[in-house]
């Protein structure tokens, strides 16, 4: 496989416009960018958005450059506005296939040494003084066809599963509702609690200065906000500690008895770890809600309710909004939650796991990683979680 340079393999599009009242409804901001997928599936902002924006075209490979450790990686759907915090990239045609090209940019091995390379702690930024100086070997143009081929329908497969979970998602919803009633208005007069009436919220921690991840996989799994999928953990995309490195944090571990929910970056995402990385490290931009001993709440239950609206939308409102919104852990402990018979819980539990069945079965073969048909570039540490 040959070498090139970022700069010989995509052209980075600066044009920008400030936009006017009807470019809001083809704006594209990060937050309408999904980890995981190329497809964007909402778009628009309820006024004209403000400052300067990039232009884009249909087809575009859109990354962004801001927190690039979520690995939002889309396809321009049409032509429009998108966020200065992203790059507009177009393939250099001569040297990579333009189907092949949004998978590059999407893949372990192109956003893992673009994430090595941001600048900034609060909220770091690729610059592209220093992106188009990394090097990336690509196969030949018939061998990244035959590659973009077989990757696309792969994709095409996963973007069909994922359909088919969130189908599930909207079942356990509705037996919810038919065995508890809406929350909202408690029909059914059951009893309600906060949070820190059964159970107390930690937080995780971040790797210490000058620490780095693991070169392979170790006995220290280090639990990431991206690495939270499905209310469960991607286990194929975790990262590793090595032992020095775990005994530096060891008190911020989290059970597979606990409950996650990230804090920070993606707010709101909850779920269990699973058994075989019981006491894995935790990111500082999660904490864990440990479940007293006695705790009327079941933690399957706890998961599910708090990714119903009437959860989610108590999340929202006790978020912090800043420049960098974060949700604190007094105030998890503040969320209500309503609370039926723990034989009642339980039962709709065994229904989530049920369900959860398939799920697990699309997630083990989820991760589109282009690693595997290419070089991977040596692991590094990311700052980001």
């Amino acid at each position: 496989m040959a070498k090139y340079r970022f700069d010989q393999i995509a052209i980075n599009s600066t044009e920008k416009k400030k936009p006017v009242e009807e470019d809001r409804f083809t704006y594209l901001g990060l937050e309408h960018l999904d980890s995981g997928t190329l497809k964007v599936t909402r778009f628009g902002s309820e006024v004209a958005p403000i400052g300067e924006k990039l232009v884009m075209h249909k087809g575009d490979v859109l990354f962004g450059k801001r927190r690039a450790y979520q690995k939002k990686v889309a396809i321009a759907p049409f032509d429009g506005i998108f966020s200065a915090h992203g790059m507009v990239l177009r393939p250099k045609e001569n040297v990579i296939d333009k189907d092949f090209f949004p998978l590059f940019i999407s893949s372990d091995y192109f956003l893992d040494a673009a994430i090595k390379i941001s600048v900034g702690s609060l909220s770091p930024t690729i610059n592209w003084r220093d992106l188009k100086e990394l090097e990336f070997e690509l196969p030949d143009m018939d061998s990244q066809r035959k590659l973009a081929e077989v990757l696309w329908s792969i994709n095409d497969t996963m973007e069909a599963y994922k359909k088919l979970i969130s189908a599930t998602d909207e079942l356990v919803k509705s037996q919810f509702m038919e065995q508890f009633g809406d929350p909202k208005n408690n029909q059914k007069g059951l009893p309600v609690l906060s949070i820190g009436q059964f159970g107390k919220a930690k937080g995780g921690k971040r790797l210490p200065k000058g620490e780095s991840y693991a070169d392979c996989a170790t006995n220290y799994p280090y639990v990431r906000v991206i690495d939270m999928v499905n209310h469960s953990v991607n286990i194929p995309a975790l990262v590793y500690l090595t032992q020095s490195t775990h005994e530096k944090i060891a008190k911020y571990t989290i059970s597979s008895k606990d409950v996650y929910i990230s804090i920070a970056g993606t707010i709101g995402q909850v779920g269990a770890v699973p058994d075989s990385i019981d006491g894995a490290n935790l990111t500082e931009n999660a904490a864990k809600i440990v479940l007293d001993k006695d705790s009327p709440v079941d933690r399957d239950y706890l998961i599910w309710y708090l990714s119903l609206p009437a959860g989610a939308e108590q999340i929202e409102e006790k978020t912090m909004h800043t420049t960098q919104p974060k949700l604190a852990l007094y105030r998890i402990e503040e969320i209500e939650v309503l609370v039926p018979p723990i034989e009642e819980q339980r039962s709709f539990a065994a229904f989530i796991r049920q369900s959860d069945k398939s799920k697990f079965a699309v997630l083990s073969c989820s991760n589109l990683n282009l690693s595997r048909c290419l070089v991977s570039p040596e692991r590094t540490h990311m700052n980001g979680d």
